[in-house]
C-alpha cells in the first residue's frame, strides 16, 4: 500500500541489536547506530581529510528510562593505515580504544549522541588496507551486541552536498531559496562538476541557467547542470537554487546531488527522456569559507552526495468524496464507484512517505455482494469484536493534484432486491504519515453514500 517515489543513493547504517540484562530483560532493548562502511582519501596534492564516525546509542521502550552509558571503542584494526582522534568524552586506554560516556535517556526518549570520533589516513598508506572499528555499549543492566564500521581508503574526489535547512510556513506566491556547500573532501581536484535538481510540483524554478537543460513530469520538473568550476581537496563552494513557491503548494521537497562530470555520468542521468536547454545566464558555484569535514575519476564517497530538503507550505486542501447511485435486479452485477476529488487549492503529495493522499472505507449495501475490487483496495474480514461484515478499503495514489479526481470502481452482484439500500463511504483520517485533518479544511464532505435500487 506504501512504495517510494524517488530513490537516494544513500549509504547505509548498521544497527546492532542488544541483549538485555535481567532489570530490562522483558521491556527493553538497547542498539547501537553507525555508519556501515567509510572510505578514507588517502594523502593527495591537497593534503589529507579527516572523516567523521558518529555513534548514537538508542532504545526500543520509550516508556523507560537508561541511565547515563559507557561506549567502548576498538580501532587496533585500522591502525596500520588511519590514526584515531577521540573526542572529550572519550578517554584513551591506547592510541587504538577508548572508553566514551555518553548521557542517559530520560523517559520518552530514544536516541543519545555517544561520539563523534575522527578518522585520517596515515602517510604513504597502502590503498588495499582495510580493516573493522568495533563497539560495544552498556547503560546500567544493558549490555549490547557489537557493532561495527569497515574502513577503507580511496584515491580520488570525493564531492558532497552540505544538508540544507528545511523549511516550513512558506506562502503560496512567494520566494525563496535552497542553499548548500559543494565541498571536496577527497584527494584528487574534480575539473566539472554534474548537478542534479528536482523540485517538487508547488515549487518552480526561477531561472533558466544556460549550462542546464530541464525536464517536467507529472511529480515536479529536474534540471542537470554541468558547472566547470574545478573543485579541489579542501575548497568549499556555495549553491544556491531560486525558488518560486506555487499557489498549488503544500507538502513540497527539493532534491540535489552532485557527481564528478564525465561524458557517460551525464548520458546516464539523461536517461530516455527528453531535456530542453535553459537560455538565461550560466549557473557558477561561488567559492565559500573553507571548512573541513564537508561533504573523469569516480567519487571515492557517495554518502554525501545527495541531499533532500522539505519545504512545507501553509496551504490547504479540501477532498471531497462522492458516491453513485446502482438499479439493477435479483442476479445482475451493477458498476458502483467512489471518487475523492482535490479540490484544492493545493496538490497533495507524500513524495517522502509514500502514503496514500485518501484512503476509503466502506461495507456492501444490504442485500449485495462485492465481487470484484480494482488493486488499489483490500478487504478485511469480519470479527467478533469490530464489524459484523466484511469491510472494504481503497487508496489513491501518493498525490493528487488540484482539481484532479481518483475513481475507484467496484463490481456489486444484487442478492436480493432491497428498496434503498445503502452504504456510508467515507475518507479516513488514520494516517500516520499524511493525515487528512492537517491539510483538510472542511471534513463534512468526506462521506458519501452507494445506494442500489
Amino acid at each position: 500500500m506504501k512504495h517510494r517515489l524517488l530513490g537516494a543513493a544513500l549509504a547505509g547504517c548498521a544497527l546492532a541489536a542488544v541483549g538485555a540484562g535481567p532489570v530490562y530483560a522483558d521491556s527493553d532493548q538497547l542498539w547501537i547506530d553507525v555508519p556501515s562502511e567509510s572510505v578514507l582519501p588517502v594523502h593527495g596534492p591537497g593534503g589529507t581529510a579527516e572523516r567523521s564516525l558518529t555513534v548514537r546509542v538508542s532504545h526500543d521502550n520509550t516508556e523507560n528510562e537508561v541511565g547515563p552509558g559507557r561506549l567502548t571503542v576498538d580501532a587496533s584494526e585500522v591502525a596500520s593505515f588511519a590514526r584515531v582522534s577521540w573526542p572529550s568524552n572519550c578517554v584513551p586506554e591506547s592510541a587504538v580504544k577508548a572508553v566514551c560516556d555518553y548521557p542517559g535517556m530520560p523517559a520518552g526518549t530514544d536516541l543519545v549522541m555517544a561520539a563523534e570520533l575522527g578518522l585520517t589516513a596515515l602517510p604513504d598508506a597502502d590503498l588495499a588496507s582495510s580493516g573493522y572499528v568495533r563497539y560495544t555499549a552498556s547503560a546500567g543492566e544493558l549490555t549490547s551486541f557489537p557493532a561495527e564500521t569497515r574502513v577503507s581508503l580511496a584515491d580520488g574526489p570525493d564531492l558532497g552536498l552540505s544538508q540544507a535547512e528545511y523549511q516550513r510556513d512558506l506562502r503560496p506566491g512567494t520566494s525563496t531559496q535552497v542553499s548548500a556547500t559543494v565541498g571536496n573532501t577527497g584527494s584528487r581536484t574534480v575539473q566539472r562538476t554534474l548537478l542534479w535538481v528536482n523540485a517538487s510540483y508547488g515549487l518552480r524554478f526561477k531561472e533558466r541557467y544556460s549550462n542546464c537543460e530541464y525536464r517536467q513530469h507529472t511529480t515536479g520538473e529536474s534540471a542537470l547542470c554541468v558547472l566547470d568550476e574545478a573543485v579541489a581537496p579542501g575548497e568549499r563552494y556555495g549553491l544556491t537554487s531560486n525558488l518560486r513557491v506555487e499557489r498549488r503548494a503544500l507538502y513540497e521537497r527539493f532534491d540535489h546531488s552532485v557527481l564528478p562530470y564525465s561524458d557517460q555520468a551525464l548520458e546516464e542521468a539523461r536517461g530516455e527522456y527528453t531535456w530542453t536547454p535553459g537560455t538565461g545566464p550560466e549557473l557558477d558555484l561561488r567559492p565559500a569559507a573553507a571548512a573541513p569535514g564537508v561533504a573523469g575519476d569516480d567519487d571515492i564517497d557517495l554518502s554525501d552526495n545527495y541531499r533532500i530538503v522539505i519545504l512545507d507550505a501553509r496551504n490547504t486542501a479540501d477532498l471531497k468524496l462522492t458516491g453513485s447511485r446502482e438499479r439493477g435486479a435479483a442476479g445482475d452485477t451493477v458498476t458502483a464507484s467512489v471518487t475523492v476529488q482535490n479540490r484544492g487549492p493545493a496538490w497533495v503529495a507524500s513524495l517522502g512517505a509514500g502514503s496514500p493522499v485518501a484512503v476509503v472505507r466502506f461495507q456492501a449495501p444490504e442485500g449485495t455482494t462485492i465481487v470484484g475490487l480494482p488493486d488499489e483496495c483490500t478487504s478485511l474480514p469480519p470479527s467478533q469484536e469490530g464489524e459484523p461484515v466484511t469491510t472494504y478499503f481503497c487508496w489513491t495514489p501518493i498525490y493528487l493534484r488540484d482539481g484532479a479526481s481518483h475513481k475507484v470502481e467496484v463490481q456489486l452482484r444484487i442478492d436480493e432486491v432491497v428498496r434503498g439500500a445503502r452504504t456510508t463511504v467515507e475518507i479516513l483520517d488514520d494516517e500516520a504519515e499524511l493525515p487528512v485533518s492537517k491539510f483538510d479544511p472542511n471534513l463534512r464532505n468526506n462521506r458519501a453514500q452507494i445506494v442500489v435500487n
